[in-house]
């Protein structure tokens, strides 16, 4: 009988889970196109280097550039001379 509720409470949970949310930012990009498509509706393209490029994708949309907030950017390069001699 435990094992029947378990299986049904479980089942329950995972239909009425809502979905979950796409990564709205591209990390390897540092800038972003807000794409407006109705009143409070919008998507981002994040593949821009910068806001100059973005700028002209963006003129004559309803489009603005964000600096994307999550951007990792590169890894810095070290230098030979900077590395550690043990």
């Amino acid at each position: 009988m435990r094992i029947a509720a378990f299986a049904l409470l479980t089942i329950a949970a995972t239909l009425t889970a809502p979905p979950a949310q796409a990564q709205t930012y591209d990390p390897r990009y540092p800038v972003c196109l807000q794409i407006y498509q109705r009143w409070n509706d919008y998507y981002f393209e994040c593949g821009y280097t910068s806001l100059a490029q973005c700028n002209m994708s963006a003129a004559g949309r309803a489009a603005q550039c964000v600096v994307n907030p999550y951007y990792t950017g590169g890894k810095p390069r070290r230098d030979r001379r900077q590395r550690q001699v043990k």
